[in-house]
């Protein structure tokens, strides 16, 4: 390897979709820091520098972007609103060998990079994510990640950082952009069959010990045991009138924060 080019270049690229939030995006920038300086050499390199921080600016009307350039963020604004898109937006401009995503109202653990570096090392894997969990609990909060842990080990899938070499990204053409929500369960879909296609036998594995934590501000706005009230409607409506799951889509995921 080239050391003086590779000085040049990232090893990893961290993309953050973000629509306004002005609020929420210190403490994850802060949480970056602190992973960026412990990440440990690899092949001769490591430390802050080898990690790139992107902010995909989601036509924010806040103060997003002007937060994310003050703490060293290279910034992309996609104006497409849909967060598929903004993960993409951020990925065309990302020059890590490894991209990784984070949703805005997470923070991520000191050892992030060390264990992706750790989980991709066998060359097995295709895509990895740390895990996440809650800000806080609550008697609400343990029935639904109850309900739904279950499911993500049983399908191979998780959440928080997840992450894969851009090469492979590139492969399955990044997040569909047709899809307004569940695009983050398509693109794992999609990678793991990319990896049986190839080869690779561990097509997903989490990275242990780098958990991320992410906001709690949905149940705070809609109430601890909402999942159990909701989703089942919304479950219904896939079947008998998409149009309102679109509405519901709408309201849930994009205009909470307009």
């Amino acid at each position: 390897m080239n050391l003086v080019a590779s000085l040049k270049t990232p090893r990893i690229s961290l993309i953050v979709p973000a629509h306004n939030e002005a609020a929420l995006l210190p403490a994850l920038l802060d949480s970056v820091e602190a992973a960026r300086r412990q990440y440990r050499a690899v092949e001769g390199l490591g430390g802050r520098d080898a990690i790139e921080l992107i902010v995909a600016d989601n036509a924010s009307t806040d103060m997003t972007a002007v937060i994310a350039r003050e703490g060293g963020c290279r910034v992309i604004l996609v104006e497409k609103r849909a967060i598929a898109a903004a993960r993409n937006g951020g990925a065309s401009i990302a020059e890590g060998e490894i991209v990784c995503f984070i949703d805005a109202d997470s923070r991520i653990h000191p050892d992030t990079f060390n264990a992706i570096e750790q989980t991709l090392a066998s060359g097995r894997v295709i895509v990895g994510a740390t895990g996440v969990k809650p800000d806080r609990w609550s008697l609400g909060l343990f029935a639904t990640w109850l309900c739904a842990a279950p499911v993500a080990l049983l399908m191979g899938f998780d959440a928080g950082v997840v992450f894969c070499r851009r090469a492979d990204f590139e492969a399955v053409g990044g997040y569909d952009e047709s899809l307004t929500y569940a695009e983050d369960i398509q693109f794992l879909v999609d990678l793991k069959r990319l990896g049986r296609r190839d080869g690779r036998k561990q097509r997903f594995a989490r990275a242990r010990g780098a958990q991320a934590v992410t906001s709690t501000r949905k149940f705070d706005k809609h109430g601890d045991w909402h999942y159990f009230f909701r989703m089942p409607r919304v479950a219904f409506w896939m079947l008998i009138d998409k149009s309102r799951v679109e509405k519901f889509t709408k309201a849930y995921w994009y205009d909470d924060r307009s």
